[in-house]
Protein backbone atom coordinates (compact mmCIF):
# COMPACT_ATOMS: atom_id res chain seq x y z
CA UNK A 1 0.00 0.00 0.00
CA UNK A 2 1.50 3.87 -0.64
CA UNK A 3 2.44 6.27 1.77
CA UNK A 4 -0.55 8.39 0.41
CA UNK A 5 -2.94 6.01 0.88
CA UNK A 6 -1.83 4.44 3.90
CA UNK A 7 -1.69 8.23 5.89
CA UNK A 8 -4.84 9.30 7.84
CA UNK A 9 -5.64 12.96 6.82
CA UNK A 10 -8.45 13.85 9.36
CA UNK A 11 -8.22 16.90 11.35
CA UNK A 12 -4.99 17.95 9.08
CA UNK A 13 -4.77 20.59 6.14
CA UNK A 14 -2.82 19.49 3.43
CA UNK A 15 -1.14 21.09 1.20
CA UNK A 16 -1.13 19.89 -2.61
CA UNK A 17 0.63 21.20 -6.00
CA UNK A 18 -1.28 19.92 -8.62
CA UNK A 19 -0.94 20.97 -11.96
CA UNK A 20 -4.11 23.12 -12.84
CA UNK A 21 -2.24 24.55 -15.77
CA UNK A 22 -5.38 23.65 -18.55
CA UNK A 23 -6.32 25.86 -21.72
CA UNK A 24 -8.38 28.15 -21.59
CA UNK A 25 -10.17 29.94 -24.17
CA UNK A 26 -10.88 33.50 -24.63
CA UNK A 27 -13.64 33.42 -22.40
CA UNK A 28 -11.95 32.28 -19.54
CA UNK A 29 -13.84 28.53 -20.28
CA UNK A 30 -12.03 25.61 -20.00
CA UNK A 31 -11.26 23.43 -23.24
CA UNK A 32 -9.59 20.44 -21.51
CA UNK A 33 -9.64 19.45 -18.25
CA UNK A 34 -7.68 16.46 -18.22
CA UNK A 35 -5.50 17.91 -15.60
CA UNK A 36 -8.11 19.02 -12.78
CA UNK A 37 -9.85 15.33 -13.24
CA UNK A 38 -6.75 13.49 -12.88
CA UNK A 39 -6.00 15.33 -9.56
CA UNK A 40 -9.71 14.93 -8.48
CA UNK A 41 -9.18 11.03 -6.29
CA UNK A 42 -6.10 12.47 -4.13
CA UNK A 43 -8.47 15.50 -3.07
CA UNK A 44 -10.96 13.29 -2.12
CA UNK A 45 -9.65 11.05 -0.26
CA UNK A 46 -8.23 13.64 2.12
CA UNK A 47 -11.67 15.12 2.02
CA UNK A 48 -13.07 11.57 2.76
CA UNK A 49 -10.23 11.56 5.89
CA UNK A 50 -11.44 14.60 7.39
CA UNK A 51 -8.76 16.54 5.78
CA UNK A 52 -8.77 20.20 4.14
CA UNK A 53 -7.33 20.95 1.20
CA UNK A 54 -5.19 23.48 0.35
CA UNK A 55 -4.24 23.43 -3.55
CA UNK A 56 -1.25 25.32 -5.68
CA UNK A 57 -0.75 25.75 -9.34
CA UNK A 58 0.57 27.61 -11.45
CA UNK A 59 -1.48 28.62 -15.18
CA UNK A 60 0.59 29.60 -17.85
CA UNK A 61 3.40 31.65 -18.50
CA UNK A 62 2.73 34.82 -16.71
CA UNK A 63 5.55 37.68 -17.87
CA UNK A 64 5.20 40.27 -15.66
CA UNK A 65 2.72 41.44 -12.54
CA UNK A 66 -0.91 39.23 -11.60
CA UNK A 67 -3.48 39.54 -14.96
CA UNK A 68 -6.98 38.15 -15.58
CA UNK A 69 -5.69 35.94 -17.92
CA UNK A 70 -3.65 33.92 -16.08
CA UNK A 71 -5.88 33.70 -12.88
CA UNK A 72 -6.87 30.72 -10.90
CA UNK A 73 -10.30 31.97 -10.35
CA UNK A 74 -11.47 30.88 -13.70
CA UNK A 75 -11.13 27.17 -12.28
CA UNK A 76 -13.08 27.88 -9.39
CA UNK A 77 -16.75 27.14 -10.53
CA UNK A 78 -16.00 23.96 -12.57
CA UNK A 79 -13.45 22.76 -9.74
CA UNK A 80 -16.53 22.69 -7.30
CA UNK A 81 -18.48 20.77 -10.32
CA UNK A 82 -15.62 17.90 -10.28
CA UNK A 83 -15.66 18.22 -6.17
CA UNK A 84 -19.40 17.31 -6.88
CA UNK A 85 -20.46 20.34 -5.01
CA UNK A 86 -17.94 20.43 -1.82
CA UNK A 87 -17.20 24.12 -0.96
CA UNK A 88 -14.20 25.64 -2.70
CA UNK A 89 -12.73 28.59 -2.06
CA UNK A 90 -10.27 31.14 -3.46
CA UNK A 91 -7.41 33.36 -2.41
CA UNK A 92 -6.47 36.36 -4.17
CA UNK A 93 -2.77 35.43 -3.50
CA UNK A 94 -0.59 32.46 -2.55
CA UNK A 95 1.01 34.16 0.21
CA UNK A 96 0.75 36.96 2.23
CA UNK A 97 -2.18 37.72 4.83
CA UNK A 98 -5.20 36.49 3.10
CA UNK A 99 -4.03 32.85 2.08
CA UNK A 100 -2.96 32.54 5.96
CA UNK A 101 -6.18 33.80 7.48
CA UNK A 102 -8.39 31.93 4.90
CA UNK A 103 -5.90 28.60 4.95
CA UNK A 104 -5.88 28.63 9.27
CA UNK A 105 -9.72 29.46 8.78
CA UNK A 106 -10.31 26.23 6.59
CA UNK A 107 -12.77 23.70 7.94
CA UNK A 108 -12.79 19.63 7.50
CA UNK A 109 -13.93 18.99 3.73
CA UNK A 110 -13.33 22.29 2.38
CA UNK A 111 -10.64 22.88 -0.68
CA UNK A 112 -8.57 26.59 -0.78
CA UNK A 113 -7.21 27.00 -4.28
CA UNK A 114 -4.77 29.57 -4.00
CA UNK A 115 -3.77 32.31 -7.07
CA UNK A 116 -1.15 31.65 -9.46
CA UNK A 117 2.08 30.45 -8.11
CA UNK A 118 4.02 31.95 -11.09
CA UNK A 119 2.66 35.48 -10.08
CA UNK A 120 5.81 35.37 -7.96
CA UNK A 121 9.14 35.38 -9.95
CA UNK A 122 10.56 33.95 -6.64
CA UNK A 123 8.39 29.97 -7.93
CA UNK A 124 10.24 30.10 -10.54
CA UNK A 125 13.48 30.54 -9.30
CA UNK A 126 13.40 27.93 -6.29
CA UNK A 127 13.38 30.75 -3.64
CA UNK A 128 13.63 29.33 -0.44
CA UNK A 129 11.99 31.88 1.24
CA UNK A 130 8.97 31.69 -0.92
CA UNK A 131 8.98 27.94 -0.56
CA UNK A 132 9.07 28.88 3.45
CA UNK A 133 5.75 30.85 3.45
CA UNK A 134 4.06 28.43 0.85
CA UNK A 135 5.11 25.68 3.97
CA UNK A 136 3.56 27.29 6.34
CA UNK A 137 -0.17 26.94 4.85
CA UNK A 138 -0.39 23.30 5.45
CA UNK A 139 0.15 20.71 7.99
CA UNK A 140 1.51 17.84 4.94
CA UNK A 141 2.73 18.47 1.68
CA UNK A 142 1.87 16.34 -1.02
CA UNK A 143 3.06 16.62 -4.58
CA UNK A 144 0.26 15.62 -7.00
CA UNK A 145 2.06 17.63 -10.26
CA UNK A 146 3.90 15.31 -12.57
CA UNK A 147 3.72 17.74 -15.33
CA UNK A 148 6.06 20.17 -12.85
CA UNK A 149 8.00 17.78 -11.59
CA UNK A 150 11.35 18.27 -14.27
CA UNK A 151 11.06 21.41 -12.62
CA UNK A 152 13.32 22.75 -9.37
CA UNK A 153 10.40 24.98 -8.59
CA UNK A 154 9.58 26.46 -4.93
CA UNK A 155 6.25 24.32 -4.93
CA UNK A 156 7.46 21.51 -6.75
CA UNK A 157 11.00 20.76 -4.89
CA UNK A 158 12.18 22.86 -2.60
CA UNK A 159 9.60 23.09 -0.05
CA UNK A 160 9.60 19.42 0.64
CA UNK A 161 12.33 20.09 2.74
CA UNK A 162 10.26 22.29 4.93
CA UNK A 163 8.31 19.16 5.85
CA UNK A 164 9.40 15.84 8.18
CA UNK A 165 9.93 12.81 5.95
CA UNK A 166 6.52 11.63 7.16
CA UNK A 167 4.67 14.78 6.10
CA UNK A 168 5.50 14.99 2.41
CA UNK A 169 4.49 12.77 -0.04
CA UNK A 170 3.05 11.94 -3.64
CA UNK A 171 -0.47 11.91 -4.56
CA UNK A 172 -2.13 9.45 -5.90
CA UNK A 173 -1.73 10.42 -9.57
CA UNK A 174 2.02 11.02 -8.79
CA UNK A 175 2.42 7.66 -7.54
CA UNK A 176 0.50 6.29 -10.88
CA UNK A 177 3.07 8.16 -13.11
CA UNK A 178 5.77 6.83 -11.65
CA UNK A 179 4.54 3.11 -10.87
CA UNK A 180 3.70 3.28 -14.90
CA UNK A 181 7.22 4.77 -16.05
CA UNK A 182 8.73 2.60 -13.75
CA UNK A 183 6.87 -0.29 -15.09
CA UNK A 184 7.78 0.72 -18.56
CA UNK A 185 11.39 1.47 -18.00
CA UNK A 186 13.25 -1.26 -15.62
CA UNK A 187 10.36 -3.65 -15.62
CA UNK A 188 8.98 -4.21 -19.22
CA UNK A 189 7.91 -7.17 -20.54
CA UNK A 190 9.53 -8.23 -23.94
CA UNK A 191 8.92 -7.57 -26.63
CA UNK A 192 9.22 -3.88 -25.96
CA UNK A 193 8.18 -1.18 -28.52
CA UNK A 194 8.81 2.26 -28.41
CA UNK A 195 6.84 4.65 -30.62
CA UNK A 196 8.98 7.76 -30.97
CA UNK A 197 7.39 10.46 -33.15
CA UNK A 198 7.03 14.13 -33.52
CA UNK A 199 9.12 17.03 -35.37
CA UNK A 200 13.07 16.80 -34.79
CA UNK A 201 15.44 14.38 -33.66
CA UNK A 202 17.09 17.04 -31.48
CA UNK A 203 14.33 16.57 -29.10
CA UNK A 204 14.59 13.39 -28.59
CA UNK A 205 17.87 12.42 -29.12
CA UNK A 206 18.44 11.04 -25.44
CA UNK A 207 15.09 9.46 -25.16
CA UNK A 208 16.25 7.22 -28.54
CA UNK A 209 19.33 6.74 -26.90
CA UNK A 210 18.44 5.59 -23.50
CA UNK A 211 15.92 3.19 -24.84
CA UNK A 212 18.10 1.59 -27.29
CA UNK A 213 19.15 -0.71 -23.73
CA UNK A 214 15.63 -1.13 -23.15
CA UNK A 215 13.12 -1.53 -26.40
CA UNK A 216 12.89 -4.37 -28.28
CA UNK A 217 12.31 -2.07 -31.05
CA UNK A 218 11.57 1.52 -32.24
CA UNK A 219 9.31 3.03 -33.94
CA UNK A 220 10.43 6.63 -35.51
CA UNK A 221 7.32 8.29 -37.11
CA UNK A 222 6.34 12.32 -37.84
CA UNK A 223 9.03 14.63 -39.30
CA UNK A 224 11.92 13.45 -37.01
CA UNK A 225 11.53 9.96 -39.41
CA UNK A 226 12.77 11.89 -42.92
CA UNK A 227 16.18 12.95 -41.16
CA UNK A 228 16.75 9.26 -40.37
CA UNK A 229 15.68 8.71 -44.24
CA UNK A 230 18.07 11.12 -45.67
CA UNK A 231 20.65 10.27 -43.10
CA UNK A 232 20.74 6.62 -45.23
CA UNK A 233 20.46 7.97 -48.32
CA UNK A 234 17.00 8.92 -49.23
CA UNK A 235 15.72 11.34 -50.91
CA UNK A 236 13.16 13.36 -49.18
CA UNK A 237 11.96 16.07 -50.90
CA UNK A 238 11.12 19.44 -49.20
CA UNK A 239 11.00 17.17 -45.93
CA UNK A 240 11.09 18.80 -42.49
CA UNK A 241 14.70 17.43 -41.94
CA UNK A 242 17.75 18.75 -39.16
CA UNK A 243 20.62 19.22 -41.20
CA UNK A 244 22.97 19.08 -38.80
CA UNK A 245 21.58 15.95 -37.08
CA UNK A 246 21.79 13.19 -40.05
CA UNK A 247 25.63 12.21 -38.64
CA UNK A 248 23.51 11.84 -34.87
CA UNK A 249 20.87 9.65 -36.68
CA UNK A 250 23.13 7.38 -38.49
CA UNK A 251 25.32 7.14 -35.15
CA UNK A 252 22.06 5.81 -33.66
CA UNK A 253 21.00 3.47 -36.54
CA UNK A 254 24.61 2.00 -36.14
CA UNK A 255 24.70 1.58 -32.13
CA UNK A 256 20.85 -0.23 -32.84
CA UNK A 257 22.18 -2.29 -34.94
CA UNK A 258 25.00 -3.00 -32.24
CA UNK A 259 22.43 -3.92 -29.78
CA UNK A 260 20.33 -5.95 -32.00
CA UNK A 261 17.26 -3.15 -31.70
CA UNK A 262 15.39 -3.28 -34.74
CA UNK A 263 14.32 0.21 -35.89
CA UNK A 264 11.36 1.03 -37.80
CA UNK A 265 11.22 3.59 -40.30
CA UNK A 266 8.19 4.30 -42.67
CA UNK A 267 8.78 2.55 -46.20
CA UNK A 268 6.01 5.39 -47.73
CA UNK A 269 4.74 8.53 -46.66
CA UNK A 270 1.78 10.81 -47.61
CA UNK A 271 3.33 13.80 -49.04
CA UNK A 272 1.52 16.87 -49.76
CA UNK A 273 2.73 19.73 -52.16
CA UNK A 274 2.61 22.63 -49.00
CA UNK A 275 2.15 22.45 -45.58
CA UNK A 276 -1.76 23.30 -45.38
CA UNK A 277 -4.85 21.43 -44.59
CA UNK A 278 -6.19 22.46 -48.37
CA UNK A 279 -3.13 20.71 -49.70
CA UNK A 280 -2.73 18.64 -52.71
CA UNK A 281 -1.62 15.00 -51.83
CA UNK A 282 0.04 11.65 -52.97
CA UNK A 283 1.70 8.55 -51.40
CA UNK A 284 5.89 7.90 -52.17
CA UNK A 285 8.19 5.41 -51.08
CA UNK A 286 9.61 7.37 -48.11
CA UNK A 287 12.83 7.61 -49.30
CA UNK A 288 11.99 8.54 -53.54
CA UNK A 289 9.57 11.70 -51.96
CA UNK A 290 9.99 14.10 -55.40
CA UNK A 291 11.04 17.59 -55.18
CA UNK A 292 9.22 20.09 -53.99
CA UNK A 293 7.07 17.65 -52.28
CA UNK A 294 7.11 17.06 -48.56
CA UNK A 295 5.93 13.96 -46.12
CA UNK A 296 3.33 15.04 -43.62
CA UNK A 297 1.79 11.38 -42.43
CA UNK A 298 3.09 7.59 -42.94
CA UNK A 299 1.65 5.51 -45.86
CA UNK A 300 -0.41 2.52 -45.67
CA UNK A 301 2.27 0.16 -45.82
CA UNK A 302 4.07 1.76 -42.70
CA UNK A 303 0.13 1.52 -40.92
CA UNK A 304 0.70 -2.03 -41.83
CA UNK A 305 4.30 -2.56 -41.03
CA UNK A 306 3.76 -0.69 -37.68
CA UNK A 307 0.67 -2.28 -36.53
CA UNK A 308 2.21 -5.86 -36.85
CA UNK A 309 5.17 -4.90 -34.55
CA UNK A 310 2.60 -3.36 -31.98
CA UNK A 311 0.24 -6.49 -32.05
CA UNK A 312 3.09 -8.37 -31.02
CA UNK A 313 4.43 -6.62 -28.07
CA UNK A 314 4.18 -6.89 -24.97
CA UNK A 315 4.95 -3.67 -23.67
CA UNK A 316 4.45 0.08 -25.03
CA UNK A 317 5.76 3.15 -25.06
CA UNK A 318 4.10 5.85 -27.10
CA UNK A 319 5.38 9.92 -27.51
CA UNK A 320 4.50 11.62 -30.62
CA UNK A 321 1.99 11.62 -33.54
CA UNK A 322 2.64 9.99 -36.65
CA UNK A 323 1.63 12.90 -38.73
CA UNK A 324 0.41 15.85 -39.01
CA UNK A 325 -2.69 14.89 -37.51
CA UNK A 326 -4.62 18.39 -36.50
CA UNK A 327 -4.67 18.23 -40.16
CA UNK A 328 -7.53 15.80 -41.19
CA UNK A 329 -6.15 14.54 -44.60
CA UNK A 330 -2.58 13.84 -42.29
CA UNK A 331 -4.24 11.61 -39.21
CA UNK A 332 -4.82 8.57 -40.29
CA UNK A 333 -1.36 7.08 -39.54
CA UNK A 334 -1.66 8.72 -35.98
CA UNK A 335 -5.30 7.31 -35.93
CA UNK A 336 -4.14 4.03 -36.86
CA UNK A 337 -1.44 3.72 -34.52
CA UNK A 338 -3.31 4.99 -31.69
CA UNK A 339 -6.11 2.23 -32.19
CA UNK A 340 -2.93 -0.43 -32.78
CA UNK A 341 -1.74 0.12 -29.18
CA UNK A 342 -5.37 0.14 -27.65
CA UNK A 343 -5.84 -3.70 -29.31
CA UNK A 344 -2.13 -4.76 -28.09
CA UNK A 345 -3.60 -3.22 -24.93
CA UNK A 346 -6.95 -5.27 -25.17
CA UNK A 347 -4.87 -8.39 -25.90
CA UNK A 348 -2.62 -7.85 -22.91
CA UNK A 349 0.15 -5.28 -23.32
CA UNK A 350 0.99 -2.50 -20.93
CA UNK A 351 0.92 0.51 -22.38
CA UNK A 352 1.85 3.89 -21.55
CA UNK A 353 1.07 7.19 -24.19
CA UNK A 354 3.15 10.34 -22.92
CA UNK A 355 3.76 13.39 -24.60
CA UNK A 356 1.44 16.52 -25.13
CA UNK A 357 0.27 15.55 -28.94
CA UNK A 358 0.30 12.06 -28.52
CA UNK A 359 -2.09 12.25 -25.53
CA UNK A 360 -3.94 14.91 -27.12
CA UNK A 361 -4.47 11.82 -30.37
CA UNK A 362 -5.92 9.28 -27.64
CA UNK A 363 -8.28 11.57 -26.58
CA UNK A 364 -9.26 12.98 -29.78
CA UNK A 365 -9.72 9.69 -31.38
CA UNK A 366 -11.39 8.03 -28.56
CA UNK A 367 -8.76 5.88 -27.28
CA UNK A 368 -7.53 7.52 -23.68
CA UNK A 369 -9.52 4.77 -21.86
CA UNK A 370 -8.31 1.70 -24.16
CA UNK A 371 -4.59 2.29 -23.44
CA UNK A 372 -3.16 0.85 -19.42
CA UNK A 373 -2.25 4.75 -18.52
CA UNK A 374 -1.99 8.48 -20.02
CA UNK A 375 0.42 10.66 -18.46
CA UNK A 376 -0.25 13.90 -17.72
CA UNK A 377 2.84 15.54 -18.15
CA UNK A 378 4.88 15.76 -21.37
CA UNK A 379 8.10 17.22 -20.46
CA UNK A 380 8.53 15.61 -17.29
CA UNK A 381 7.73 12.13 -19.05
CA UNK A 382 10.15 12.74 -21.59
CA UNK A 383 13.50 13.69 -19.13
CA UNK A 384 12.05 10.94 -16.71
CA UNK A 385 12.43 8.27 -20.17
CA UNK A 386 16.26 10.52 -20.66
CA UNK A 387 17.15 8.98 -17.69
CA UNK A 388 17.47 12.25 -16.27
CA UNK A 389 16.11 12.54 -12.24
CA UNK A 390 13.51 14.93 -12.03
CA UNK A 391 13.71 17.35 -9.07
CA UNK A 392 10.03 17.08 -7.83
CA UNK A 393 10.58 13.59 -7.44
CA UNK A 394 13.76 13.76 -5.68
CA UNK A 395 12.52 16.09 -2.97
CA UNK A 396 10.07 13.60 -1.66
CA UNK A 397 12.25 11.06 -1.80
CA UNK A 398 15.39 12.67 0.19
Amino acid sequence: MSKFSEHNFKGEKALIRVDFNVPLNDKYQITDDTRMSAAVPTIQKIIKDGGSVILMSHLGRPKDDPSEKYSLKHLVVHLRRLLNGETVLFANDCIGKEATKMSAELQPGEVLLLENLRFYKEEEKGDEAFAEKLSKLGDVYINDAFGTAHRAHASTAVIAKFYPADKRMFGLLMEGEIKSAEKVLHNSEKPFTAIIGGAKVSDKILILENLLDKASDIIIGGGMAYTFLKAMGGKIGKSLCEEDRLGTAEEIMKKANDKGVCIHLPPDSIIADKFEATADTSDAPSNHIPDGWMGLDIGPNACDQFCNVIKRSKTILWNGPMGVFEMEKFRHGTKTIAKAVADATSSGAFSLVGGGDSVAAVNQFGYANKVSYVSTGGGAMLEYFEGKELPGIAAIKQ
